[in-house]
């Protein structure tokens, strides 16, 4: 198969040399582990105390990895990249928030990012998470089977009136909806209740999308047995598929709580484990819709080659990539000119508050073997070629 995501030319064209360079510096930033810890602990420590210092964060690590304060605010973004055929889904990266009046701001940003996907082609998905609707230990206790208290119960009622009203105003405006995944303790609650929205809005077609974290072992056989219902009960399953994003919490938490840790047991068979549950849902895209969100190419090309294998066009709109914003352009921008849907993840919120994101960003690229070195290798291999070329 053509190798296509070498071609940096494609992968920065809309970068001008100053944001290369600040590229470069960022993802040299982000190698150090040292570096990241004691850039978060300042960073924390500089916000807690209310020094001005978001000017800063604002025009390096935030506009390196954020579309904009405000929906308004990514819109040039989300415009530039689609000239370059690249969609954009905008993600209130709002984190750790955990009363009612968040919850409230949080549902209304979502209704407001479904209006913009509803009015630009450019934006094909709206997204939140399940935490972003209700408090996490309330998912807990649910996935627990646990019995609620009267208040809890009207708690828990609030949540599912949250997902009712975005799921609907999602299917009423033809607009689909990414439900991200969370930590393993809390999933089963989320997963029920998602499945509940796909039974009511996936009828024709799918409009919700869950989650799956295929660095779960467990994960595949979650989808055959959704598929088996979704069979039986008539409704179209939609979901994003990733390696995952808490594995060190997870293992943490299953050694210190004396479980079998659900992460799968080594990198290659988390990557096994994504590839065949791809083929899974191209092998029944009748009925399934895939967001194959990834930074790694191997299993891009994989599923390029699966939907040739299976004469799915390269624009079907059942398939989309997906890549972070200010991550692996190499793979989304490439993807966009060979005629394939992708949509880049755009985070956007005040600066403060997305601060926990983009620590969080910072951790996974330092812990992700080989993510960063690739980064900066291409980002170098550009560099190189525009100085050829003046």
């Amino acid at each position: 198969m053509e190798k296509i995501f070498n071609n940096t030319a494609d992968a920065f064209a809309l970068k001008s040399d100053t944001e290369l360079d600040r590229a470069y510096f960022l993802f040299k930033m982000i190698a150090s582990q040292p570096l990241v810890r004691i850039g978060t602990a300042v960073t924390n420590f500089a916000l807690n105390l209310h020094l001005p210092v978001e000017g800063l964060i604002r025009a390096t690590v935030f506009d390196h990895f954020c579309g904009g304060t405000t929906e308004e605010d990514c819109l040039p973004v989300v415009d530039k990249m689609f000239t370059k055929g690249v969609s954009s889904v905008l993600d209130y990266s709002v984190e750790a928030k955990e009363d009612e009046s968040e919850f409230d701001k949080a549902l209304e940003k979502t209704l407001k990012t479904i209006e913009f996907a509803k009015e630009r082609a450019a934006i094909p998905f709206a997204v939140f998470k399940p935490t972003g609707f209700g408090r996490f230990d309330l998912w807990v206790k649910l996935g627990e089977r646990k019995a609620f208290t009267a208040e809890e119960t009207t708690e828990w009622k609030r949540v599912v009136e949250r997902f009712e009203i975005v799921c609907k105003t999602a299917h009423d405006n033809d607009v689909a909806l990414l439900i991200d995944a969370e930590e393993s303790w809390m999933q089963d609650a989320a997963d029920d209740l998602v499945a509940d929205m796909m039974r009511k809005y996936n009828k024709n077609k799918a409009i919700v999308y869950n989650t799956l974290q295929m660095y779960r072992w467990d994960r595949l056989d979650y989808l055959k047995k959704l598929h088996e219902q979704a069979k039986a009960e008539g409704f179209h399953i939609g979901m994003k598929v990733v390696r995952g994003a808490y594995m060190e919490k997870e293992n943490k938490r299953a050694e210190e709580m004396g479980y079998s840790t659900p992460i799968c047991e080594s990198k290659e068979a988390t990557d096994i484990n994504y590839d065949n549950c791809i083929k899974y849902m191209v092998d029944h895209i009748d009925s399934m819709a895939i967001f194959a969100g990834t930074h790694n190419e191997e299993s891009s090309y994989k599923l390029i080659e699966l939907m040739k294998q299976k004469g799915i066009r390269a624009n079907d709109e059942k398939v989309f990539f997906g890549q972070l914003y200010g991550m692996s352009d190499n793979i989304s921008f490439n993807l966009a000119a060979h005629g394939y849907h992708v949509a880049k993840y755009l985070p956007f919120g005040p600066v403060r508050d997305v601060m926990p994101y983009l620590i969080r960003r910072a951790e996974e690229n330092t812990s992700v073997a080989g993510q960063t070195s690739r980064e900066l290798n291409l980002i170098s291999a550009e560099r190189k070629r525009r100085k050829l070329q003046d």
